[in-house]
């Protein structure tokens, strides 16, 4: 599958957490957690589980970065 979005991260899923409405879904990247919010509706069709493969794609006009 070909994307525009350029930001694309491998990882490992290390957890999925159902809502009502929305799963948060862990993504494990060289030990760092990154988390997408996605629709429950989504992690059915894309059968999402701890130890799969998986990619975070990021797509957005504006990325901010704050430092303390």
């Amino acid at each position: 599958m070909k994307l525009s979005a350029r930001n694309q991260i491998k990882g490992i899923i290390k957890s999925v957490t159902k809502g009502q409405t929305t799963s948060h879904v862990q993504l494990d990247v060289n030990g760092t957690i990154v988390t997408a919010s996605i629709t429950n509706e989504a992690v059915d069709d894309l059968k999402l589980k701890p130890g799969q493969a998986a990619y975070a794609v990021i797509k957005a006009s504006d990325v901010m970065i704050a430092v303390d």
